[in-house]
This record gives structure tokens, sequence and C-alpha cells, in this order.
């Protein structure tokens, strides 16, 4: 099939990562549109962060770390955060001149023949010859729903934390948060105050750190994740390696009993959960904080997974396709890994088609 467009490397998605690789490609010399194009299928700038809660202020947000080349500058901390990041990633396009097309939605990336000599990149409309791929689609388009019996007998509302659009909706309910990362406790500390009551639920006791986050700390999480990937198994969340991030809110709420956390259920009844023991809570909500899987479907026809799953990545190099790279994936799934997983990855694929 011929391509509409053909250029050397196409970024796919246009959140943290892929903004720091285009900023590295056009850095390396390639010029916009024939040397490198970046799709992203959202309908602005501001990848994921365009769809966080607005209730979310950008002085509740943990880690988010400025894009190269260009600081976010002095921005008022009480202002949502999916408004002040989508801001500044739109200001980093257009200082850049950074080639992104939306909204692109990447359905498939197959090679364009068997001398693997290339890749076919596919949307809906257009598609785009390229020598190599750097994959930046990160995870919000995977929320993940996890089963448990009678769950479809459930006679209230279930909603995923992705859906998840303020706490004045849940006034006057019992509502049930499920989930151990930063997302459940975050929206279970706006809840609260709201509802008649919470119950937390979470499989694993959560580990709450009050140490600070040193660089040394950081890189041991790193090497955690990254020795996963290695092998081709699917990455584990940053926060199951980290733990909660103990905060002044954090340390409140757990005072006040907000953060009083239950084991998980073992079923769920038309009226809310039980648990082995036989105890019953009733519920007219219950929020899956359950975190996303990797957004990685459009890769299918490269086969690039393993038996488990997941996709085995040296540093951010697909170990199977050397030419395709994964940043925002397993050790790069930060803000801080991603800008640093951006430079790499074009230094290596640039390496790898010769320039």
């Amino acid at each position: 099939m011929q391509a509409d467009h053909t250029v050397d490397v196409a970024v796919i998605g246009a959140g943290q990562a892929g903004l720091s690789a285009a900023y590295f490609l056009r850095r390396a010399g390639l010029a916009p549109e024939s040397g490198f194009v970046v799709l992203d299928h959202g309908k602005r700038a501001g990848g994921a962060w365009q769809y966080r809660w607005p209730s979310l202020r950008l002085g509740g947000v943990h880690g988010l770390h400025e894009l190269p080349g260009l600081a976010l500058g002095s921005v008022d901390p009480d202002r949502p955060a999916a408004e002040v990041v989508s801001e500044y990633f739109d200001r980093y396009e257009r200082r850049f001149a950074l080639p992104v097309h939306r909204p692109a939605d990447v359905r498939s990336v197959r090679r364009c023949d068997e001398r693997r000599s290339g890749f076919l990149v596919e949307t809906p409309t257009e598609s785009w010859g390229a020598g190599g791929i750097v994959n930046a689609t990160g995870t919000w388009d995977r929320p993940f729903w996890p089963r448990y019996p009678g769950q479809e007998t459930f006679s209230g509302r279930q909603l995923h934390t992705a859906d998840f659009t303020g706490a004045e909706e849940f006034r006057g309910q019992h509502v049930v948060v499920v989930g151990g990362g930063s997302s459940a406790v975050q929206q279970l500390m706006e809840i609260a105050p709201m509802a008649a009551g919470t119950t937390w639920v979470t499989r694993t006791p959560p580990v709450f750190r009050a140490e600070e986050f040193t660089p040394e700390y950081g890189r041991e999480v790193v090497a955690a994740v990254d020795a996963r990937v290695r092998e081709g198994k699917p990455p584990r969340s940053v926060v199951s390696v980290t733990g909660l991030m103990l905060t002044p809110e954090v340390r409140a709420a757990r005072e006040a009993g907000v953060l009083d956390r239950r084991p998980m259920f073992e079923r769920i009844t038309p009226r809310g959960i039980a648990w082995a023991d036989g105890t019953e809570r009733r519920a007219d909500t219950i929020l899956w904080a359950t975190g996303f899987r990797a957004a990685l479907d459009h890769l299918a026809p490269l086969g690039l997974r393993e038996p488990g799953g997941g996709v085995r990545v040296d540093g951010t190099r697909v170990v199977a396709e050397p030419r395709v790279h994964l940043v925002g994936y397993g050790p790069s799934a930060s803000t801080v890994g991603a800008t640093r997983a951006g430079r790499g990855a074009v230094r290596e694929l640039l390496a790898e088609l010769g320039r």
C-alpha cells in the first residue's frame, strides 16, 4: 500500500513523552513534516492531562516535570491542572513549531514489506510511511476494570477514575473507592466531605512514604520497573514501587479516618459489597480507581508482545524491533522519565536509521 506521506520518524502521541521526543528530533536536525511528524488523537494539546478532573488543582499534582527547552513559568497553584498543562503543551508545540497533527487516531502500524524496510502508520483518513517509530501513547485510553462476582447485579452506579469529574455528584451517597494508587487517594479525599460515607478497599495494604524522594531512591524505583520490561513482563505502576507520598493533606485524611483502608471484598451484591467473612457494606456508587494499561493495540500487527502480555524493552528500544521505541512505557512512565526517555530514544533510533 502506498502511503500518503513519507517521513523518517513518526511519533505517536503528543503527551509529555511524545513532545519530548519531538523536541529532540527537531534538535537533531530533522525537518518538520518531511523528517518527522507527531500524530495525536486528542482534540487539543495537553495529552492525558486535558482529561483530568476539573477539581484537581495544579498545587495538588505531584511529579509534574517541565518539558525540555521551555519552563512552565509562574502559575497559580489553584488553577485546574488540566487547563494549566494544556496551555503549556500548546505553547510548547507552537514555540518549537512541532508538526503535530490532530485529531489523528492511529489505528495500526505495520511493516511495509517482508524486508522490514519501514512502517506504514494508518489513521482513518491518512497514512504515513516511516523508517522508525517513537510510540508515546501512554495509558489513558485503556482504563482497567477488574471483574468480581456479582458485579453485573449492582443496582447503583459504577465508574472508573477516568470518568471522575468532581465530588459534588456524590453528595449524600455512600461511595466505595477501589484502588491503592494516588488517584484513589486524591479522589477519596475530595469525595469524603460531600458523601454520607466512604469505604476504601485495596488488594494489598497501602504503603505511605514520609521520606524525601531522593535521586538515589528514584534510580532504585526506575531499576525495579526496568527489570520487568526487560523480561517482557507488563510494567508495574510506579506507585506500586514508590508507595504513596505522605503529604500534609494525606496525613490529615489519615488522622480523620478517611484513609482507613479495608481489604478487598469477595463479591458485589445488588446493594453493595461483601467480604468472605460475611460482612457487607451498602453502597450507592463504586469508583474503580484501578489504574490503566498501556495503549498498544495499534502496534498489534508488529507482533511485539511476549507470552506474558508485555513488550520486551531495553531502555526504550523494543528488543524484537529496534526501530520501534516505547517512551512513557515502563521505567519512563513518569513526567521526569518521559523527558529523559525522549532524548535517549531519539539518539538510538537515529543511529539505527543511519542518521
